[in-house]
């Protein structure tokens, strides 16, 4: 019997993907630079279900690929283009939001529940879920767990990994292994989901989470700055982290190019500052009670680094509404970059005391190899993750001395720097499928053997995903 019919027995009809019009919205990621052929596209509705298929394609010797909202900028969620196409595994009908405990501060959620759905569920019940980025209205929870998501809220709350309680998986034979508590303390061996965390569907597929929920905040100070250059920015990061009493939240550095591009690609964004400034910031200051007026708190850390000439210009939010509005202008990032041109994204993190020169150096690495390229900077700079992205405008992207015959050698330039700095090539993307090379370039040898090792343990007939975070072992 073949796979396919096995697999119509085992979900619902119309849950199984296989024409090839519908299936091409699986099969190309959101910026349509990755795609690749799939067997079929299954949706299953249940965890059982999930199991039965992963059993399934195990007994036929069929890779799995693990699919969540396609939010990706590493291919990881993509079938590749040559080698066996897999069966895609989508969890986008397991929606549920199953508990949610305000007294645990936990709530336990399906993988394919919208991250944005998942923040609303938390503050329905007086909770915060604290990670956030720009693709939150169409990316599934199971996809930010699997590549340990960052986000604008990680100098506060932390990455994902620091978010998740306990998983649901199928393991690669078809096991469900469930350990939803939410429990802060467990000594009783192997934390077994920091495993599946950040592993990018190769040693399983997460079907649901239990999630660390936060006291709600209740009050924010969001203002937009003008600095005076990066240095700037890191001494303003210095005050505010040690005059805003645990309460930063929040602090975006973006570049005149990527404000530029913001304003003019995406409708309804319009610049908060008057003139032309080189370097933006958005602060954001919050907390859950307590008698601080926090605009009053963040006049009086920005009215000496007016004095001092740290800041050029300032605007505070007034309202939720202008708070909403200047934090839609950096979650807009992605989608100016799509309509602006190719940007070599690269997801850099570094010791915060190095970022001014991890800036300067990288520009001036690529500026040796492709003289006068634009490049955007944006960055979480409260921890260190600068988005370093050589820009070519789509009509110089084809062609070998382009964009794209020099995006490897660009992109290398950038890394290497990032790693003599102390740092690394991917802070909260991922690897995927586009940085396989980066690992064998810069991950030592004996923690690619222990990677290997485990990938073998669980998955050693190698159908999770295969050709995905971990390079071919040398």
């Amino acid at each position: 019997m073949s796979l396919l019919n096995d697999l119509r027995d085992l979900v619902r009809p119309d849950a199984i993907i296989t024409e090839p019009r519908e299936l091409e919205g699986f099969t190309e990621d959101w910026r349509g630079r990755y795609h690749g052929p799939a067997a079929c596209v299954v949706r299953p509705g249940s965890t059982e279900e999930v199991a039965a298929v992963v059993a399934a394609c195990a007994c036929h010797g069929v890779p799995i690929l693990p699919q969540g909202g396609k939010t990706s900028l590493c291919g990881g969620a993509i079938p590749a283009e040559d080698g066996p196409a897999p069966v895609i595994i989508n969890l986008d009908r397991m929606r549920r939001i199953r508990s949610v405990d305000p007294v645990t501060n936990a709530m336990v959620v399906e993988a394919g529940a919208i991250l944005a759905t998942v923040q609303q569920a938390a503050r329905d019940a007086g909770r915060y879920y604290p990670v956030s980025l720009g693709a939150e209205g169409s990316c599934q929870i199971g996809g930010t767990i699997a590549t340990n998501a960052g986000g604008t809220s990680v100098l506060r709350y932390g990455n994902t990994r620091d978010n998740v309680l306990g998983l649901e998986a199928v393991l690669p034979d078809g096991t469900i292994w469930s350990s939803l508590k939410g429990l802060r303390k467990d000594n009783t061996g192997y934390d077994l989901k920091h495993l599946l965390i950040g592993s990018e569907g190769t040693l399983g597929v997460i079907t649901a989470a239990c999630l660390k929920l936060h006291p709600l905040p209740s009050r924010s100070s969001v203002a937009w700055l003008a600095v005076a250059g990066v240095n700037a920015a890191l001494e303003l990061l210095g005050r505010f982290q040690e005059g805003g009493a645990g309460r930063l939240s929040g602090f975006e550095l973006m570049n005149r190019l990527q404000h530029d591009l913001v304003m003019t690609k995406v409708p309804d964004r319009r610049s908060p500052l008057e003139g032309q400034h080189d370097w933006h910031l958005l602060i954001e200051l919050s907390d859950a009670g307590g008698p601080d007026d926090l605009n009053a708190v963040m006049e009086d850390l920005l009215a000496p680094a007016f004095e001092d000439g740290l800041v050029l210009d300032a605007v505070i939010a007034a309202s939720d509404a202008q708070r909403a509005t200047l934090w839609e202008i950096r979650h807009s990032v992605s989608e100016a970059n799509k309509k602006g041109g190719m940007g070599l994204t690269t997801d850099c993190a570094v010791p915060i005391s190095a970022i001014a020169a991890f800036i300067a150096e990288a520009s001036d690495a690529v500026h040796a190899i492709v003289p006068e390229l634009p490049i955007i900077i944006v960055a979480h700079l409260g921890d260190g993750n600068v988005h370093f992205i050589p820009f070519f405008p789509f009509e110089g992207w084809t062609g070998p001395d382009a964009g794209e015959g020099r995006g490897a050698q660009v992109r290398q330039a950038v890394n290497d720097i990032a790693i003599r700095l102390g740092g690394t090539f991917s802070a909260e993307h991922g690897v995927g499928r586009v940085s396989l090379a980066e690992m064998a370039r810069y991950k030592p040898a004996s923690e690619l053997r222990l990677m290997w090792a485990v990938k073998n343990a669980l998955d050693p007939a190698g159908l999770m995903n295969p050709g995905r975070l971990l390079p071919p072992p040398a």
